[in-house]
């Protein structure tokens, strides 16, 4: 997956930039939509995200293209780039002069003085991968580079990344180049003309993308409402580091947070719940919770997993990592095509770091992106602001929201108040609970007042976990948690309620139920219950013989 260091120290990455706040509204006047003209949804997407963000429909680029997710070279430059950069010309959104040459791949040559798009929005339908022309390779003089480092010998890309380029001159087809919005906190007038932020509405179906832009909106109305997930796992001291910079964001915004630093991903009988933020590697195809039958993130969900080919398609809801996201509800993530080697792909750490300063999607994942012409996609909203509204502002209007949200919202308050006022912390646990009450908040109060010595006390909060009947998978393992605990403060009767709601749930894998089931058998022991005990054994040798 990783290359060595070396690459930074011949000077690959150049001057990096950020991008300063702009008013919304004029944000979407100049967002460019494309889509495929030949195809009903990617047009039909192109139009609902038009309305949904308040751009002029005439915004709206569609062409003819290609309906793969391959094409060659000679298709992208006839089918997307020429048509789209001529049309960006003509209405006057790239401010160049077109001239009557072409370069090896077909491009045509212009005399470019920047560009007015805030974003470039592509839709479903729209081409995913540049496949390799080794002819456009020979054509071209080898960087010295690419001599130095066989490994970046191609022209295979991803058709966003390519297109990043468009306001530039017949920019470079092999290898990359350097992003100079690339950790740029305060990019100027000539960083941000030589780049077009380029991100997409895509996934397995028209649904999936669609709620890419529902999902986003959703979000901002209410607010970035879950918990936090990071796993580690001891690949590659590069990404490692990243990822540890990730959890130490996390901290700062007083998300609840669970980190595994196991080499294995997340197994599938992890903690799992309301995952709104997720970053982790190192695994081909998605697994684990992800993977439950059921499975939703919350609205507004940024999911990134480090893997070289995690968007290599974005329409199967189980290979790669991107689609299956996408299918499962995220609002966010970013990927790779093709394999763009660790150092060359979006940093987590970075994409993080902008959008809790404030950044929209679009910029943050420019933000955090090395290099352009080359393999990485960003998939979701560009206009996305997930941390558009406060914590403050969130626990003022908690009346709104479920009273699983409401927990959630609760629990981060009681991530901040406990640095400075525990009792203070204590007491709003306790009254949320009360109040909204959900099952995160209950083992959240259970845990502390056990950990105080009142194990009656947590008993007592722990008593509604047998309430809930109806178990969404994400939190199948927090209900197992709960059951445990009662068990463990000597509420023995709730404990085997809650574990027989949980055997109960309809579409429990096979695996997850033979395990619990043999947990189950022996906490029915050990609550001296021999006749529970003996159901769940009767019904674990059924299940493994």
């Amino acid at each position: 997956m990783s290359l060595s260091r070396i690459f930074f120290r011949v000077g690959l990455v150049a001057a990096l930039a950020g991008a300063a706040l702009v008013r919304a509204d004029d944000l979407a006047a100049r967002v460019i939509i494309l889509a495929n003209s030949d195809d009903p949804d990617s047009v039909r997407l192109a139009r609902y995200y038009a309305e949904k963000r308040a751009v002029p429909v005439e915004n709206i680029f569609a062409f003819p293209m290609p309906q793969a997710e391959t094409v060659t070279w000679p298709e992208f430059v006839q089918s997307l780039w020429q048509p789209l950069q001529a049309g960006l010309i003509r209405r006057h959104w790239i401010d160049a002069i077109a001239m009557n040459l072409t370069d090896e791949a077909g491009r045509g040559r212009i005399a470019p003085h920047g560009h007015r798009i805030s974003y470039l929005v592509v839709c479903r339908g729209v081409p995913l991968r540049i496949g390799h022309d080794p002819t456009l390779y020979a054509l071209y003089k080898e960087p010295p580079v690419l001599s130095l480092h066989p490994e970046l010998r191609t022209n295979q890309a991803a058709v966003d990344s390519e297109l990043a380029l468009l306001a530039r001159n017949a920019p470079p087809v092999n290898g990359f180049v350097p992003n100079p919005l690339f950790q740029n906190e305060h990019p100027g007038r000539f960083d941000n003309d030589e780049v077009i932020k380029v991100s997409r509405l895509d996934g397995p179906t028209y649904d999936d993308a669609r709620d890419l832009v529902d999902h986003a909106l959703a979000a901002e109305h209410d607010g970035l409402i879950g918990r936090a997930y990071v796993d580690i796992g001891g690949i590659h001291p590069d990404g490692d580091r990243w990822l540890e910079a990730t959890v130490a964001q996390l901290e700062q915004l007083h998300y609840p947070l669970e980190v595994d630093r196991d080499p294995a991903t997340f197994p599938a009988t992890a903690r799992f719940d309301a995952p709104v933020l997720y970053f982790g590697w190192y695994a081909g195809d998605l697994n684990g919770p992800f993977a439950l039958p059921g499975f939703r993130f919350p609205a507004g969900a940024i999911a990134i997993h480090i893997h070289s080919y995690s968007a290599h398609t974005l329409h199967a809801t189980s290979a790669g990592w991107c689609g299956p996201l996408v299918a499962r509800g995220v609002t966010a993530t970013v990927g790779n095509v093709y394999e763009p080697y660790l150092e060359f792909l979006h940093r987590p750490d970075l994409l993080l770091h902008a959008l809790a300063g404030g950044a929209n999607f679009g910029d943050a994942a420019a933000y955090a992106l090395p290099v352009l012409g080359w393999e990485s996609v960003a998939v979701g909203d560009p206009l996305y602001r997930p941390f558009a509204l406060s914590l403050e502002a969130q626990l003022k209007a908690v009346g709104r929201l479920s009273p699983r949200q409401a927990g959630d919202v609760a629990l981060r308050q009681v991530e901040v108040l406990e640095r400075s006022s525990p009792a203070e912390a204590l007491a709003l646990l306790q009254r949320t609970v009360k109040d909204r009450p959900s099952l995160a908040g209950a083992v959240a109060l259970s845990s502390k007042l056990e950990t105080a010595g009142d194990h009656a006390g947590a008993a007592q909060a722990l008593a509604i976990a047998v309430q809930f009947k109806k178990i969404p998978a994400d939190e199948w393992a927090l209900t197992r948690l709960a059951a445990q605990r009662l068990l463990t403060v000597g509420s023995t009767a709730p404990a085997l309620e809650v574990w027989n709601n949980l055997l109960a749930t309809p579409g429990l894998p096979r695996e997850l139920r033979a395990s619990w089931l043999e947990e189950a058998r022996q906490a029915a022991i050990d609550a001296g219950n021999p006749t529970q005990a003996a159901v769940w054994e009767k019904e674990l040798a059924a299940l493994v013989p």
